[in-house]
C-alpha cells in the first residue's frame, strides 16, 4: 500500500556524503512503501513554480551512488521564504504531486527553509531535516559532527602536509584560507592534526571583532619568531569567518587605496550573508603581510592558497558513508513515527540513537536560525592545539634574551618590540 510521495532535495553548499543520505532514504522510503520524488537543485524551481525539475527515484537508481562524492540531485541556497509567492509555488507544486513528506539536507538556511515547510503544512506534510555542512557548526547533542566535516578534514590534512612540505623546501610561507563561514573547527580541525604552524579563527578574539592589524601581527609574530630560530618558512591556516569577524568596513579600512573591490566583488546570497568565496581574503592577506614585513626590515615570499572547494565533493571517508547511512534511514524512520504529525524535525544521532530535534526548540524563535557552535577556546583541546603552535606568548616578552633575539630580527630594541607587539599577549 502506498504511503504517498517523499520528496528529496539538497539545498546549501556540497559536502562528502550527501549522495548516502540520498541513497539510504530513498532505499527506506520505498521499503515502506512510499514513491520517491528527487528535486533538483534544492528549492531554486520549487520556488519558481516549476515541477519538470524533478525524477522518480527507486532503488536501482541510487545503486552504487553512497560511496561518491557530490549530490545527484545537485544543490542551490535559493530562499524560497524571501517571497511569498516563492512559498505558494513551493506548496502548489507539492499539491500537484501529492507529496506527503519531505527529507531536506542542508545547513543553517535549509533547515530555516524547511522548517517554514513544516509549520504552513500544518502537518499536511511531514519534514525531516539531514544537517550538513563541512563547517561543524550546528548545534548537535554533544560532540557529534555534521556529516562530511570528518572528510572534509582528512583531504584537507593532505593538502597542508604537501604544502608544509614545500613550504620547507623552498623556504617560503603559505596562508591558507579554510572554509568556516560561522566557526573555525574546519581550520582549526586541519591545522591541528596537519601540524601548521599557526592557525587564526573567529572565536580566540572572545567574541569581540578581530582585526586585519591584529591578525597581520599574530601571523608576523610568528614569523618572526620562526626567524628568530633560523627557521623561514611555515604554514597559516586562517578560518575564512575573519572576513565576517572583521566586517567590509575593517576589510575597506585595511586596503591601502580603500578599493576593497581589487581583491573581489562584496556580495550577498540569498540569506544576507556575504558570500565569502567572492572575496580572496588569502590574496589580500598576502599583500597586507608583504608590505608589513617590508617596512620592518623582512623579505618573505608568500604564497596564498584557498582551501574549501576541492574538500566539498571529495567521496566520503568510512566515517561518512556509516553516518550518512544512519541519517538517511532515521530521516525516513521518524517521518512513518506518530510524531512526525506534530512536528518537522533535525536528524541526531547521539550514541547509536537516532535523536529527532524539532524544529521550534533548534531554531531562534527571533532569527528563525540554529545558534552556530563555535570552537570552545577555554577547553583543553584548544589549549593543546595553541601549545603547539608557533605564537608570540607572554614568556618571550618576559625572558630578556629571548625578547632581544627576536627584537634583532626585525631591527627593534628590546622595548621597542614589547611595546610593538606585546598587546598580542596582554602587556601594554
Amino acid at each position: 500500500m502506498s504511503k504517498g510521495r517523499l520528496g528529496i532535495l539538497v539545498g546549501g553548499g556540497p559536502a562528502p556524503g550527501i549522495n548516502g543520505v540520498i541513497a539510504a532514504a530513498t532505499i527506506e522510503g520505498v521499503n515502506h512503501g512510499f514513491e520517491v520524488i528527487g528535486f533538483r537543485d534544492g528549492f531554486k524551481w520549487l520556488a519558481a513554480g516549476e515541477a519538470q525539475h524533478s525524477k522518480p527515484l527507486g532503488i536501482r537508481d541510487v545503486t552504487g551512488i553512497a560511496l561518491r562524492g557530490g549530490s545527484i540531485l545537485g544543490t542551490s541556497r535559493t530562499n524560497p521564504t524571501k517571497s511569498e509567492d516563492s512559498m505558494k509555488n513551493l506548496f502548489r507544486v507539492f499539491e500537484e504531486m501529492g507529496i506527503t513528506a519531505l527529507v531536506t539536507i542542508g545547513g543553517d538556511d535549509t533547515a530555516f527553509s524547511a522548517s517554514h515547510v513544516a509549520k504552513r503544512s500544518a502537518g499536511r506534510i511531514r519534514v525531516a531535516h539531514v544537517p550538513k555542512t563541512i563547517d561543524n557548526d550546528l548545534p548537535l547533542p554533544g560532540a557529534t559532527p555534521t556529516f562530511g566535516f570528518e572528510t572534509a578534514r582528512q583531504y584537507g590534512v593532505q593538502i597542508v602536509r604537501n604544502l608544509a612540505e614545500d613550504a620547507r623546501t623552498t623556504s617560503r610561507w603559505y596562508v591558507i584560507i579554510s572554509m568556516g563561514r560561522a566557526a573555525g573547527h574546519l581550520a582549526l580541525g586541519i591545522a591541528k592534526a596537519a601540524a601548521a604552524t599557526l592557525c587564526v579563527i573567529p572565536e580566540e578574539f572572545h567574541g569581540r571583532q578581530a582585526t586585519v592589524d591584529e591578525v597581520c601581527d599574530i601571523i608576523i609574530g610568528s614569523i618572526i619568531k620562526r626567524r628568530a630560530d633560523g627557521l623561514h618558512y611555515g604554514v597559516v591556516v586562517l578560518a575564512e569567518g575573519l572576513i565576517e569577524s572583521m566586517g567590509e568596513q575593517g576589510l575597506i579600512k585595511a586596503v591601502p587605496d580603500g578599493q576593497l573591490e581589487r581583491f573581489g566583488k562584496v556580495m550577498r546570497d540569498d540569506h544576507g550573508h556575504l558570500r565569502l568565496g567572492e572575496i580572496e581574503f588569502g590574496r589580500l592577506m598576502k599583500e597586507l603581510l608583504t608590505q608589513r614585513l617590508e617596512k620592518l626590515g623582512v623579505k618573505m615570499t608568500f604564497i596564498d592558497k584557498d582551501l574549501g572547494y576541492e574538500l566539498r565533493c571529495a567521496d566520503p571517508i568510512p566515517f561518512d558513508a556509516e553516518y550518512t547511512r544512519d541519517l538517511g534511514y532515521g530521516a525516513v524512520k521518524f517521518l512513518l513515527s506518530p510524531e512526525s504529525e506534530k512536528y518537522g524535525a533535525i536528524i541526531s544521532f547521539v550514541d547509536g540513537k537516532m535523536i529527532p530535534l524539532p524544529f521550534e526548540k533548534m531554531l531562534d524563535p527571533k532569527t528563525g536560525r540554529m545558534q552556530n557552535r563555535k570552537v570552545n577556546v577555554a577547553g583543553e583541546a584548544y589549549e593543546c592545539a595553541c601549545a603547539y603552535m608557533i605564537r608570540l606568548e607572554r614568556v618571550d616578552f618576559e625572558d630578556e634574551r629571548r625578547l632581544a633575539k627576536l627584537g634583532a630580527v626585525v631591527s627593534m630594541k628590546p622595548d621597542q618590540f614589547r611595546t610593538r607587539f606585546g598587546y598580542l599577549v596582554g602587556i601594554k
